[in-house]
């Protein structure tokens, strides 16, 4: 039979193979061919070449790529090995500790209580939350000997608000990025920080974790400085005391559920521990020990800043959801106007940002923060691929996502990788999805 040009027999064949990944794992989003909705499968093939020799070269342990366009997947790929203690390989539905990305969605989860009228984006944290009424903030001292830095408490100027959890203004921060001696020992002494293991906020159960966070320093005055912080396990505290559900009931019910999200959680049980991506064990760029979180049983508390577990294809339902406006396959989880308020510029002038959002997670200028996302202002600007709007976050295990409503993507990065590489493989996947649009 004649299939006519290479490009054209290329094309049916990644199409065969997504229609065969499509039928495999009822998960995926429809299955369209490239072309069909303006995609080079050729080009795609730059993802597959990259990916593979990174795997090569023993750079990165193993990865799952997903791509979808105008709701269609269009490209998933998985590479490398599931777990280098052993052969076996990496799958397309392989679990992953995604840390940060847990974030979007809690913030999404929180958006839900604004729409139900039971919180308002100018509320006190304190109206749910006392403890962390009439804080106190720690600022740098004048009088530290040999031009040092110390520290002393202040009261705060404003408590911060729902609004300042969601864009990170609130004043908290993390153990393992502050400066700040009296916070950092605060956090250290309350079990929030733990040096053992990076970023695990998991083991005081959840009135444990408000009672001790509570009473811990900020590290800047609420509302004034855009700082990466434990905002977002505090927005779970938040929902757990309007609803009276664990963090993990409430997404389950409104979020995980509705969008058929069914591989996402924040414990791996002992049936489904055989498909967890694990990393090196040191990092190939560093050498440093990789310490990643204990998944393997319940947690004191569902970290809603770097708790969970997901798939490529449960993440790129959320993705598809908030790109769509607030919905799935005739499942709504937020609104429109929601998802447009959440992915717009909430930082303003009025805020400052030592450490710009965009700088931490791509190492570039040109993004702002919106309420639970990163989100790009221009076209230009930044030296990242991209269109005005788009908006992302990432996960310190490696893994990355965005969505561009301009040219109608979602993409999903899942790898377990901490280490300072995973920055340029946001930007590399960035480039190489953008290079195969081409209509």
């Amino acid at each position: 039979m004649q299939t006519g040009s290479p490009q054209r027999a290329l094309a049916l064949l990644v199409s065969a193979a997504f229609f065969h990944v499509g039928m495999a794992w009822s998960q995926a989003l429809p299955v369209a061919s490239p072309e069909s909705v303006g995609v080079s499968s050729q080009r795609l093939e730059k993802i597959s070449q990259s990916m593979q020799a990174e795997v090569a070269q023993k750079r990165l342990p193993g990865a799952v790529v997903m791509l979808a366009r105008k709701g269609k997947l269009v490209y998933a790929q998985a590479f490398g090995k599931l777990n280098n203690g052993s052969d076996a390989p990496m799958q397309i539905d392989s679990l992953f500790r995604i840390y940060s990305m847990t974030k979007p969605m809690v913030s999404t989860a929180l958006m839900m209580l604004v729409e139900d009228g039971k919180v308002q984006l100018t509320d006190p944290v304190s109206k749910y939350l006392p403890t962390f009424k009439s804080p106190m903030v720690s600022v740098a001292s004048l009088d530290a000997p040999y031009n040092g830095t110390s520290f002393k408490l202040v009261p705060a100027n404003k408590e911060p608000t729902i609004q300042d959890l969601l864009r990170h203004t609130s004043g908290l921060a993390y153990g393992e990025l502050t400066k700040n001696t009296l916070v950092k020992d605060a956090y250290t002494q309350a079990g929030i920080y733990q040096p053992s293991t990076d970023f695990d906020a998991r083991t005081p159960s959840s009135a444990e974790m408000v009672e001790r966070l509570g009473k811990a320093p900020l590290a800047q005055q609420p509302g004034t400085v855009w700082e990466y912080s434990l905002s977002v396990d505090v927005q779970g505290r938040v929902i757990e005391a309007v609803t009276g559900q664990r963090l993990g009931d409430f997404l389950q019910a409104r979020l995980f559920q509705p969008l058929k999200m069914k591989d996402t959680g924040f414990a791996v049980s002992a049936a489904q521990l055989p498909r967890l991506a694990e990393p090196f064990p040191q990092d190939p760029a560093t050498g440093a020990t990789v310490k990643l979180i204990d998944v393997s049983k319940p947690p004191g508390n569902d970290s809603g800043g770097a708790g969970a577990v997901s798939t490529a294809g449960d993440y790129l339902r959320f993705c598809q959801a908030m790109l769509d406006g607030g919905q799935l396959d005739g499942a709504r989880i937020v609104s429109r106007p929601t998802v447009r308020l959440m992915t717009s510029d909430h930082l303003g002038s009025s805020i400052a940002t030592p450490l710009s959002p965009g700088q931490l997670l791509l190492g570039s200028p040109g993004y702002t923060f919106g309420l639970g996302f990163l989100v790009r202002q221009a076209d230009g600007v930044a030296a990242v691929h991209g269109s005005a709007g788009e908006f992302m976050w990432a996960g310190y295990a490696g893994t990355y996502f965005w969505a561009d409503p301009k040219e109608q993507t979602c993409a999903v990065l899942m790898t377990q990788s901490s280490g300072p590489s995973r920055v340029v493989y946001r930007r590399l996947l960035k480039a190489l999805v953008s290079q195969a649009l081409v209509d």
